[in-house]
């Protein structure tokens, strides 16, 4: 279309050369280097739905299961450790006797009822805002509210579950044919712009935390590169698989509780950490199943 407009309107051909100078098809026979990235990243794109084919069917399920097991394993550890709860919420945070009963029965109930409904994609809508409430109440409960890494991993986890909202209404959009889906359309796109852009937020807690070293600066590069193009939509799928690759080795590697003794001081932090991660990775799958939405550079091209 650019080549048309802008020929139309001075019948320059194709093969006009003005003052002397290289034909057009001469001048654009080299690929520009965004073209090349273009050309290898679809490659890679069409090779990884070659092998992701046969779980395809299975990644909403999936990306749902993996969201929602923070919150599971949250629920199974207060009930295990009810006792040390009550006294921390008590002793440390000072909150009234009764209430420290009250705040952890709320929170498993809604855990566990929300985590269900999410898995078995049942009212979407109220189970996702009973976890997005657990999110800000457990922070607020905890004092964990002004800790740069717990606020950004959470951020994470809201995006996940952004995503979870987002995949339930892409599975509705086909339920009420011939009837007007203009505001659930518009409120799809905006909440899978929201969930892409909040998911990339641990990320930039892991580059701000730990020690520095040759591996975690290429490490951080090219997580950076990939979070880059999650936000903005470009190649959203094959970035969100190299995040998940970058994120789960990483969990496997750093959040190994198993292998730390049952008493050891460190083992509940990275047992909630290593779950966290999961939730984070479930909500990339999801955008790998759905891709990145109508805001993005991906969606553009399409129309273009």
């Amino acid at each position: 279309m650019a080549q048309i407009r802008g020929t139309a309107n001075y019948h320059l051909g194709p093969d006009h050369r003005p003052f002397g100078g290289p034909s057009h098809s001469a001048a654009t026979s080299d690929p520009s280097p965004l073209d090349a990235i273009r050309e290898q990243t679809s490659k890679i794109e069409d090779l990884l739905d070659t092998f992701a084919e046969p779980v395809k069917p299975y990644l909403p399920a999936i990306g749902r299961f993996l969201i929602v097991v923070t919150f599971l394993e949250d629920a199974l550890r207060i009930m295990t450790q009810w006792g040390d709860q009550l006294l921390y919420l008590h002793d440390y945070r000072r909150i009234p006797w009764g209430l420290t009963h009250l705040f952890l029965a709320a929170n498993v109930v809604a855990m566990l009822i929300c985590s269900v409904l999410v898995i078995a994609r049942r009212h979407s809508e109220y189970a996702v805002g009973g976890l997005l409430g657990v999110v800000v109440t457990q922070a607020l409960g905890y004092g964990l509210i002004f800790d740069l890494n717990f606020f950004l991993r959470n951020l994470s986890v809201m995006g996940g579950l952004l995503m979870v909202l987002s995949d339930s209404w892409h599975r509705k959009r086909f339920a009420f044919a011939g009837l007007p889906q203009i505001d659930e359309k518009d409120r799809k796109m905006y909440f899978q712009l929201a969930g892409r852009v909040l998911l990339i937020f641990l990320f930039i807690g892991f580059v701000f935390s730990g020690e520095w070293s040759v591996s975690r600066i290429l490490v951080s590069l090219v997580g950076f590169v990939a979070c880059v193009m999650v936000v903005v939509g470009f190649k959203a799928k094959w970035s969100a698989v190299l995040l998940v690759v970058i994120l789960s080795i990483f969990n496997l590697i750093i959040n190994n509780f198993w292998t730390l003794h049952p008493h050891h001081p460190q083992r509940d932090f990275a047992k909630y950490d290593f779950f966290q991660i999961l939730s984070i990775v479930g909500g990339l799958v999801l955008l790998v199943n759905m891709g990145p939405g109508q805001f993005s550079v991906d969606e553009k091209k399409k129309v273009y």
